[in-house]
C-alpha cells in the first residue's frame, strides 16, 4: 500500500516516453514563441545538412545518409532561441539599469532577444549604451597594452566558438603573451582531456557512428542523453531495436534511458508506442561510479581466474603496460567497500561482468556524471582500463565514447585553446608567424577565477558563454567579475555575466550559426568538430539580426589588430576570407591536411585517431592501465545525515541557457527551486514530499547554503539528491575540484538537508 502524496504546485508525473508527440509539441511551442512561423521550417530543415549550419546545441555527429530532418527537440530550441525575432534594443537598455536587469532570471535575460548594437557600460546612468565598433576596439587595445603583464588577462571561449574564431583567439592571446585559456571544457570534460591521454595517448573518443551499428554491448555511465545530447537517442533507439544490450549506470531514473519514441519512426508515432532503451538499469550512488567499475573489473578477473579466456591476453601483452599492478589492486579491493560506495550489490556487478565477458565488441559511453568529481580524471582512466581488459579499443564496434556537450568544444581544443600547449605546437606558431609564444602554462577556468578573486587577473575577454554563472561559488565569482579593470563579452543574447560589470565593460553582439556571414570574398563557412572527431563546414543563410553585427572572427581580429601594434599577422585579410585561416591551421596543426578541399565534401573529414589503429601516442608507446587507489575516500564526511548532491540540467535547458521553466520528463513544470530526493532519505529526516528545505554544503571548511527549496520525492539512488544547475552552484566551493584536471566537482558534493525554518 502506498501513501498518497500531497499535491505540490508544478509537480505532476509525465507518463509519456522521451521523444514522441511530446517532443513535437515542445518544438512547435518553441517555434511559435520565438520565430516567424513562415521562415522557421526552412531554417530547421537546414540544421545539420550539407550546405546548411551545424546545430548550436550538442556535439553528436550527423548521419552520413541524411534524412528529411537532422534535428531534435532541444536542437530546435537552440535554433529558435538563436534565430528569434525578439530584439534587445538600445531603447530598451536605456530604460533598464544594469542593477534592475540583474534582478531578472537567467531565462528572462536571454528571452529579451538578440543584442543589436555593440555596447559599453555607462557607470553614471548604470546602463549599457551603444558604442561605435572602432571606438570600442581602440579603447580595449589601450587598456590591454597598459597591463603590467599579459598574464593579467584571461581569454575565455565557449564551445560554440568555431575552429576559425578559436584559432585566431589563441593566436591573439599568444602573440599578446599569455597562455591563459579558461574555457567551457574545463568545467565539463577536462577530466577526459587529461585522463584519456594518460591511458591511450589522445584526449578524444575512439568510436564512430558505424561502431554503434556493429557493437554487441553498450555500457552507459553518468549521462542523460534525452536532454544533453538528444540526437544520440536515435542511435540508442536503433541499437535497442536490434536487441543490443544497453546497461545504464545513473543515480536517477531518466525517462530517455528508459523508453523513447523516435519522431521519425512512423509506426511508433502512429501507434503512440515506444522502444525500451536500457536492458538493465543500475542506480549507482552519486560518486559511486569508480566503485562500480572496479567491481565489474574485479568480477571479470575472478571469472577469468576460474575459467580463463575472458581477458584478451594477446592484446594486453602486445599493446599495454601496467596490467599486473591493476590486477594486484583488484585483489586487495574488498567487495564490502565496493558495495557500500557504489550502492550496488556484488551480484549486480557480477551480472554486468558476465555480459561484458560474452560481448565481442563493447562501447562505453559516459558524460559529466563521470568527469565532474574530485577524482574525475581517475574515473575516466578506470573506463579505459575496463575496455583494455578485453581489447575493446581499436576494433569495430568497440571503444570509448565521451559525450561532449557543446557543438565545438572539442574543436576548440584541437585548434589550440589550451592553457598547456605542447612544445611542438608553439614551435609551429613561431615558424609560421614570426613571434615567440609564451611557454609557461596558463590558467584554466578555476585558476582564472581564483586569480580574479585574488586580484591578480585584471581583464577577462569572453568569446561566448556565461562564465561567471557556469562557475562554482557565485558569491565569490560574481564579486571577482565586478572587481576587474576590463570585461569584454561576445555573444548573441544578454546573460548575467554581461551584467557583472567591471571598471570598463563591453558587450559585443555577433552573428549566430544560423545567419549569413558575408565578407569581402563572399559567403563564408566556418568549421566545427563533433564528439567523434568529424570536422565539417557550417554556413547560415538567415538575414542577420541587426546590420551592426560582426562575426566572432571579425571581432577577435579587430581586437587583436587594435592591441598588437607590431603584429605580423594579416588580421583583416583573414577576416575577408576564412579559407586563409584554415590554411594557417593546416600549416600549424597536424591532421588538417587539405583542410579546405576536404570540408567541401558533404560530411567533411575525420581527424586522426591513432588508438583506432592500435597505435598509442603515450610516452611508452603502449596503452596504460591505471590504479585507482581507494574508493572515493575524499568523499568521506562525518555524519550519518550527509547526502551526495548531483547538479542537473532540466529538459528546457542547455548548459547555462534556460529555454523555459519546465523539466517535462521529470514531471516539473514552471519552476526550478527543486531538490530531488529518495523516499527513504525523506523518511529518515522526517521530511515529506513538498516540504521546503535548506541545503548546506558539507565540504570541509565551507559554509555555503541554498535556502527555500522544495523537496520532491523521486526515483533516485538512496543517499543521493539532485538539484538544478546553475542554481545549486552556490553549494560548490571554488576550491572543490579534481586536482588532476581542474574540473569542478559539481557531482557528489556532500550536503545536509534540513527543514526550512519559516519565519513567525
Amino acid at each position: 500500500m502506498t501513501t498518497k502524496r500531497r499535491s505540490v504546485p508544478g509537480i505532476h508525473p509525465y507518463d509519456g516516453p522521451a521523444g514522441g508527440w511530446g517532443a513535437l509539441k515542445a518544438t512547435a511551442i518553441a517555434v511559435r514563441n520565438q520565430m516567424d512561423t513562415l521562415t522557421a521550417p526552412a531554417t530547421l530543415l537546414r540544421t545539420n545538412q550539407p550546405d546548411g549550419f551545424d546545430c548550436p546545441g550538442c556535439a553528436w555527429p550527423d548521419k552520413e545518409t541524411h534524412s528529411t530532418f537532422q534535428f531534435c527537440e532541444n536542437g530546435a530550441k537552440a535554433v529558435t532561441w538563436e534565430a528569434t525575432s525578439k530584439r534587445l534594443t538600445p531603447e530598451f537598455l536605456a530604460k533598464n539599469t544594469v542593477t534592475s536587469l540583474l534582478q531578472k532570471s537567467d531565462f528572462e535575460l536571454e528571452d529579451y532577444g538578440r543584442i543589436t548594437h555593440p555596447l559599453r557600460y555607462d557607470r553614471e546612468t548604470d546602463t549599457l549604451r551603444p558604442i561605435e565598433w572602432d571606438d570600442a576596439f581602440s579603447r580595449i587595445g589601450e587598456i590591454l597594452r597598459a597591463m603590467p603583464s599579459p598574464d593579467h588577462v584571461e581569454f575565455y571561449t565557449s564551445g560554440r566558438t568555431s575552429n576559425e574564431a578559436a584559432y585566431l583567439f589563441q593566436l591573439f592571446a599568444r602573440e599578446y603573451g599569455t597562455n591563459n585559456f579558461p574555457d567551457c571544457s574545463n568545467m565539463c570534460h577536462e577530466a577526459t582531456s587529461v585522463g584519456l591521454p594518460q591511458s591511450i595517448g589522445i584526449g578524444k573518443g575512439t568510436v564512430s557512428l558505424e561502431d554503434f551499428d556493429k557493437t554487441e554491448l553498450i555500457i552507459s555511465i553518468g549521462h542523460n542523453p534525452g536532454t544533453n545530447h538528444p540526437r544520440m537517442m536515435g542511435t540508442l533507439h536503433e541499437a535497442a531495436r536490434r536487441k543490443v544490450p544497453i546497461i545504464v549506470f545513473n543515480p536517477l531514473k531518466e525517462r530517455a534511458l528508459e523508453r523513447f519514441a523516435d519522431p521519425q519512426n512512423v509506426m511508433e508515432m502512429a501507434t503512440y508506442s515506444s522502444t525500451n532503451i536500457a536492458s538493465t538499469y543500475f542506480q549507482v550512488r552519486a560518486g559511486g561510479d569508480a566503485a562500480a567499475i572496479k567491481g565489474i573489473m574485479k568480477a571479470l578477473l575472478e571469472m577469468d581466474a576460474q575459467s580463463g579466456n575472458l581477458l584478451d591476453r594477446d592484446f594486453i601483452a602486445e599493446h599495454t603496460q601496467g596490467f599486473d599492478l591493476l590486477a594486484a589492486d583488484m585483489q586487495t579491493t574488498q567487495w564490502e567497500g565496493i558495495e557500500k560506495e557504489s550502492g550496488l550489490t556484488r551480484a549486480q556487478l557480477e551480472q554486468v561482468a558476465e555480459l561484458y565477458a560474452r560481448s565481442n565488441a563493447t562501447i562505453v559511453t559516459y558524460g559529466m556524471g563521470i568527469t565532474q568529481h574530485n577524482k574525475g580524471t581517475a574515473n575516466v582512466r578506470l573506463i579505459a582500463d575496463l575496455l583494455l581488459l578485453r581489447g575493446n579499443i581499436g576494433k569495430p564496434g568497440a571503444g570509448v565514447c565521451p559525450l561532449r556537450g557543446h557543438s565545438n568544444v572539442q574543436g576548440n581544443r584541437t585548434v589550440g585553446i589550451t592553457e598547456k600547449p605542447t612544445a611542438a605546437f608553439l614551435e609551429k606558431l613561431e615558424q609560421v608567424f614570426g613571434f615567440t609564444p609564451p611557454k609557461n602554462h596558463g590558467h584554466d577556468a578555476v585558476k582564472a577565477m581564483e586569480a580574479m578573486v585574488a586580484g591578480e587577473a585584471k581583464a577577462l575577454i569572453c568569446v561566448g558563454g556565461n562564465f561567471a554563472v557556469a562557475m562554482p561559488d557565485p558569491e565569490k565569482s560574481y564579486a571577482a567579475m565586478k572587481s576587474l579593470d576590463l570585461s569584454v563579452q561576445v555573444g548573441t543574447k544578454l546573460n548575467r555575466s554581461h551584467l557583472l560589470v567591471a571598471r570598463e565593460s563591453f558587450v559585443f553582439p555577433c552573428l549566430g550559426r544560423t545567419e549569413l556571414d558575408l565578407q569581402a570574398s563572399g559567403r563564408q563557412a566556418i568549421t566545427v568538430e563533433d564528439s567523434m572527431s568529424m570536422v565539417h563546414a557550417s554556413s547560415g543563410k538567415l538575414k542577420p539580426a541587426s546590420e551592426h553585427l560582426l562575426s566572432e572572427i571579425d571581432i577577435v581580429a579587430r581586437m587583436a589588430k587594435a592591441t598588437l601594434e607590431d603584429t605580423r599577422v594579416p588580421w583583416m585579410e583573414l577576416v575577408a576570407d576564412y579559407r586563409l585561416i584554415r590554411d594557417l591551421i593546416e600549416k600549424t596543426i597536424p591532421g588538417f591536411d587539405n583542410y579546405n578541399a576536404r570540408i567541401d565534401q558533404p560530411n567533411g573529414f575525420r581527424m586522426p585517431l591513432p588508438p583506432t589503429e592500435r597505435k598509442w601516442p603515450t610516452p611508452s608507446g603502449k596503452a596504460m592501465f591505471s590504479v585507482f587507489e581507494g574508493i572515493n575516500e575524499d568523499q568521506v564526511v562525518e555524519g550519518d545525515d550527509i547526502l551526495r548532491m548531483v547538479t542537473l540540467r532540466s529538459h528546457d535547458q542547455y548548459n547555462t541557457t534556460i529555454y523555459g521553466m519546465d523539466d517535462r520528463y521529470r514531471g516539473v513544470f514552471g519552476r526550478r527551486d527543486i531538490l530531488f530526493m529518495n523516499d527513504v532519505d525523506l523518511q529518515q529526516r522526517g521530511l515529506e514530499h513538498g516540504d521546503v528545505v535548506d541545503i548546506e554544503s558539507r565540504v570541509e571548511g565551507s559554509h555555503l547554503r541554498l535556502e527555500n527549496i522544495t523537496v520532491v520525492a523521486y526515483n533516485i539512488a538512496p543517499g543521493s539528491v539532485g538539484a538544478y544547475y546553475p542554481e545549486a552552484n552556490v553549494l560548490i566551493p571554488l576550491s572543490y575540484y579534481d586536482k588532476e584536471s581542474g574540473t569542478p566537482s559539481y557531482k557528489s558534493a556532500p550536503v545536509r538537508v534540513i527543514k526550512h525554518a519559516t519565519a513567525s
